[in-house]
């Protein structure tokens, strides 16, 4: 018989006549049981989160009840372990409880007390993997925070998908602008599925000569061709049992994607100048900066890849649209610059976090990351004035809290407005605020829509 994450009792005892017994009371009881006569390789077959509870003789051949006990509870120390006594075994059983037992059962024993031991074993098994469960969760989501910061809607809802894909085996495509941090998010899949203890194997397609790309992916064999004296393992073999990152996945030569496209479909892969299909459990995650759709209707992709890899997508915002997360991600990669530097942190001026603000970041979390570490060795951001020259005007003394409130709304609100929109709903949206809202504000600061006037409420 076998142990497996359906067992819900695991029971050992050498005698074949009280195990087939026993057996029996718990199945007719609709209880999954795995009997067996000895508990030799018991520990090995077991993980830490089985979901069943064991229930043993002490006195046995080869392993006993108390060194199984031992094992048991150095594999986990919640898992209910619940011994079968006779009579002059009791202070025996009395040990094993202060080791740890759950329970102990002397005999002759009614079965009604069998299974109301095994019954509550198992609602205490049930509670403590909940419990852990849940602690794994939250340390998961208290880390995907650490590493994504900010409390923009956008990026809490991709916390919310990576959540969400991290424990599917699905491969990911992730699609993010260059500087937003697709090699985080990738890390995070993996640090955060049931992987994390397999390799995390990150490679840029497009820093790969064309010449060596196929041989680094797939690795070859020696003499593949001129100048491979020896085998070699690729990047997918490499990261079997984890998961492997390709960046600029758009980069990719035609030839190199039919490869690519049979490894995602048979999880298998063929070295260069080998005719051996070596099989591969790893997690593919892709990461392009493209629109992969449209390179496929260019002829630039294939589209069958893209279709198999687009199952899973992830959209990175880009940090533009993030407007509420750049100062505090400003704040904290300067402050950490500054511990970094051994240097006292700094607090932004009312003019410098209009510049922040305005600022495209054409470079994103990279470009800001670039800046504040300029802001923290006390330099200029560098950032120069945003698209149009709009800027909060300067005010004497700085102005009051209201008169920088409002320069600074006028001044976002004809940044965006320097930007294409085909509507007051685009400009809106842009904004994050009604329509109608936007609309009393460009009255009370002045501003005209792009097509010459202020667009009536109910515009699209």
């Amino acid at each position: 018989m076998t142990v497996d994450a359906t067992t819900q009792v695991l029971l050992i005892d050498d005698d074949p006549h009280l195990r087939q017994a026993l057996s029996q009371t718990l199945d007719l009881a609709g209880l999954k049981v795995c009997a067996l006569a000895d508990a030799r390789g018991l520990a090995e077959r077991l993980d830490r989160d089985w979901p069943g509870v064991v229930v043993s003789d002490i006195r046995m051949p080869g392993i006993d009840g108390l060194e199984l006990l031992g094992q048991l509870k150095a594999l986990d120390a919640e898992l209910p372990v619940l011994l079968i006594t006779g009579h002059g075994d009791v202070p025996l059983a009395v040990q094993a409880m202060r080791a740890g037992a759950y329970d102990f059962l002397e005999k002759p024993f009614a079965s009604e007390d069998l299974l109301d031991s095994v019954r509550r074993a198992l609602d205490l098994r049930r509670l403590v993997l909940d419990n852990r469960s849940l602690r794994l969760a939250l340390a998961d989501r208290q880390e995907l925070s650490a590493r994504l910061l900010g409390q923009s809607p956008a990026i809490a809802r991709l916390r919310e998908q990576i959540g969400a894909l991290a424990a599917t085996s699905a491969d990911v495509l992730i699609l993010g602008e260059t500087g937003s941090g697709k090699e985080v998010v990738a890390r995070a899949l993996h640090d955060l599925s049931n992987r994390r203890a397999g390799p995390f194997v990150a490679i840029n397609a497009g820093a790969l000569a064309e010449s060596v790309v196929e041989s680094e992916l797939f690795g070859h064999e020696a003499g593949a061709f001129t100048g491979a004296q020896k085998r070699r393992i690729g990047k997918f073999e490499f990261a079997n049992g984890g998961t492997l990152f390709l960046d600029e996945i758009e980069s990719m030569s035609l030839d190199v994607q039919v490869k690519l496209l049979r490894l995602l479909q048979e999880r298998t892969v063929e070295r260069v100048g080998s005719n051996q299909l070596i099989p591969l459990d790893i997690r593919v995650v892709a990461a392009t900066k493209e629109d992969l759709r449209q390179a496929a209707d260019q002829g630039r992709f294939r589209a069958d890849l893209y279709y198999r890899l687009n199952v899973a997508p992830l959209r990175i915002p880009p940090l533009r649209e993030r407007g509420e997360d750049i100062l505090l991600l400003f704040q904290h990669y300067a402050d950490a610059a500054a511990t970094r530097h051994g240097l006292p942190p700094r607090s932004l001026q009312p003019e410098q976090r209009a510049q922040l603000m305005l600022h495209p970041w054409p470079g994103n979390v990279r470009e800001l990351q670039n800046a504040a570490e300029r802001f923290a060795l006390g330099l200029e951001l560098g950032l120069g004035p945003a698209p149009g020259g709009q800027m909060p005007p300067a005010l004497p003394g700085g102005g009051s809290l209201t008169e920088q409130v409002e320069a600074f709304e006028r001044a976002l609100i004809a940044t965006e407005l320097s930007r294409p929109h085909g509507s007051l709903r685009s400009l809106a949206e842009a904004l994050g605020v009604p329509r109608k809202t936007l609309h009393d504000k460009l009255r009370k600061h002045g501003l005209n829509f792009a097509d010459g006037g202020n667009p009536p409420d109910d515009a699209a």
